[in-house]
């Protein structure tokens, strides 16, 4: 599975990773320096590049064609759902597809679209790469239960803030509620 985002774990199933930098510094570290050089205070502009490379490390498009309803997507929908440009989902579709980890096939509710469709061996990857995903914690092994969940109440907010769902009101103690 060269070029691909799978690799072998060290439990000798397939593990599903975004491809590591290898650098001797932390480089958001390094551009939020320049940042607050340049610009000024640089703590939310770390933050934010910091959530963006979590995402890159911890979702892949086979992931997420696995979790689909029907195990294929148009290559539209994984661009939007993965907030990735176009470019970069076509680039992933081609590494998993010269894997046999996905198909490209016709979108039958639009002629001229495409639908990446997990395939067999791309399902038995994902099935495999889930007990090496529990035990890593989904690479958040270095937080504990309750920064975990800071972390989550923290993320939670700017998606309200985002307008990805309203939250359920809150009743105020002794309201009757």
């Amino acid at each position: 599975m060269s070029g691909s985002l799978a690799r072998t774990c060290r439990s000798g199933s397939v593990c599903l990773v975004a491809k590591p930098l290898d650098l001797p510094f932390d480089p958001i570290e390094r551009a939020a320096g320049i940042w607050a050089d340049r610009f000024g205070p640089a703590d939310a502009m770390a933050a934010v590049t910091s959530i963006m490379r979590a995402q890159q490390i911890l979702l892949t498009g086979l992931v997420l064609l696995a979790f689909s309803r029907t195990g294929a997507l148009p290559l539209r929908v994984i661009g939007e759902r993965l907030m990735v440009h176009p470019t970069s989902v076509t680039n992933t579709v081609d590494r998993l597809e010269r894997d046999g980890l996905v198909r490209r096939r016709p979108n039958p509710r639009d002629g001229r679209g495409t639908l990446a469709e997990i395939t067999p061996s791309g399902r038995d990857v994902v099935t495999r790469s889930t007990a090496d995903l529990m035990a890593a914690r989904f690479g958040m092994a270095g937080y504990d239960t309750p920064e975990l969940g800071e972390l989550f109440t923290l993320l939670r907010g700017l998606r309200i803030s985002a307008g990805d769902f309203r939250p359920e009101p809150v009743t105020p103690a002794g309201d009757g509620g």
